[in-house]
């Protein structure tokens, strides 16, 4: 699928790119180093009007996935963390744009696209991170909505959030058709947030357990009629899923940056250490690989903003995000060898890019999910 970048959108791009060199670059280490949430890029994404980017114009956004990575893929060259922001902020509002009553998206949304508002979404439990099937966590149907019961891990954004869109099963059934989401608000008695989980990578948006003690939300907190719910939303992910792709995009063409402009100022040997050979194949295959997985998390988005859903979709998806997330990794750790004893040192931003690779390639479908989903599809067509 072939496609163009328009002006809109090359107008996104020129805009976040100006953005993320003037204000954002100057502050990614230190939001790395200390690992505090960055509030001051959170006002600036707000003041940007950038929260409600790849949802419909009635929200403020411009209803395009595409410009949504090209946001993503700009801000993550420089800082993953700020590329994070949006993420967190965007995943909430989809899920509840895809599978909401008008009552939920009514009282919700608009937070969430101004900022008033921060969600957090939660899935993942100790015993099934990748098996979404596996959940145990359980909401107890009784009078007039459910109790909660159980304990979720690496809740990203939770500390900060004012609800989180919880994933927990309810009836007697098993499966996935078990297992409905609901809208947590943060003071629900019996909800506790625990403290953030210290992590090798995207430090700056914390990441916590989750408590439920029968915490009581009203039938209303249900995300979609039960049962339905689950399926509604995973396919909204579906949809947005080449943003995930985008962060792998910027992290390995910001690592290539950072290399290039590290190797044109050294010299070894009698010469600068550009002009080795071995150094400038180095170059171009990590220039290479960026391309490509650029081109592909592009031909995702645009057959996303085409209409495409279902398992096409998931298989663009799946292959978008598994070599983007793999390029990262590779382009950052061929960069960390250029830099030499200084990769490895606190004081270059390079081994940041490494850590944050690392972290993509398990956070959003672990890398050996995707081959699970695009082996299944090949194989058996579904």
């Amino acid at each position: 699928m072939f496609h163009e970048i328009s002006e809109e959108h090359q107008q996104i791009r020129d805009m976040v790119r100006r953005v993320a060199l003037e204000k954002v670059a100057p502050r990614a280490d230190e939001i790395d180093a200390t690992a505090q949430y960055p509030q001051d890029m959170f006002d600036l994404l707000r003041e940007l009007g950038l929260f409600t980017l790849p949802f419909p114009e009635r929200y403020g956004g411009t209803g395009s996935i595409l410009g949504a990575c090209m946001a993503i893929e700009e801000f993550g060259r420089v800082c993953y963390n700020t590329a994070y922001l949006l993420v967190v902020q965007w995943v909430p509002f989809g899920a509840i744009l895809a599978g909401g009553s008008p009552e939920q998206q009514e009282r919700y949304l608009p937070g969430l696209a101004s900022g008033a508002l921060r969600g957090a979404f939660s899935t993942t439990e100790a015993q099934s991170g990748s098996d979404v099937a596996g959940i145990r966590t359980r909401a107890e149907a009784v009078p007039g909505g459910y109790r909660i019961n159980g304990t979720k891990i690496w809740c990203t954004n939770s500390s900060v959030a004012d609800f989180v869109v919880v994933a927990a099963r309810s009836g007697d059934t098993e499966g996935r058709g078990a297992i409905n989401f609901f809208i947590v608000d943060r003071d629900t008695p019996g909800f506790t947030i625990g403290p953030p989980e210290k992590k090798m990578g995207a430090r700056g948006v914390p990441s916590c357990p989750l408590f439920f003690d029968d915490a009581f939300v009203p039938a209303n907190a249900m995300l979609g009629e039960p049962g339905k719910g689950f399926r509604i939303v995973m396919e909204a992910f579906n949809i947005s899923r080449p943003i995930i792709g985008a962060r792998g995009v910027g992290l390995a063409q910001g690592a290539y940056d950072h290399a290039l402009a590290f190797v044109r100022d050294r010299a070894a040997f009698g010469q600068s250490v550009v002009d080795f050979q071995g150094v400038r194949w180095m170059l171009a295959d990590m220039h290479i690989q960026t391309e490509a997985a650029r081109g592909l998390v592009y031909k995702c988005a645009a057959s996303a903003d085409a209409g495409m859903t279902g398992k096409p979709l998931a298989m663009q998806a799946a292959v978008a995000k598994c070599h983007a997330s793999d390029t990262a990794m590779k382009v950052a750790t061929d960069a960390v060898q250029l830099f030499g004893a200084a990769g490895i040192s606190g004081d270059y931003p390079i081994n940041r890019y490494f850590r944050d690779a690392k972290v993509l390639q398990i956070v959003e479908g672990t890398q050996q999910i995707q081959r699970n989903i695009i082996g299944r599809y090949l194989v058996d067509g579904v």
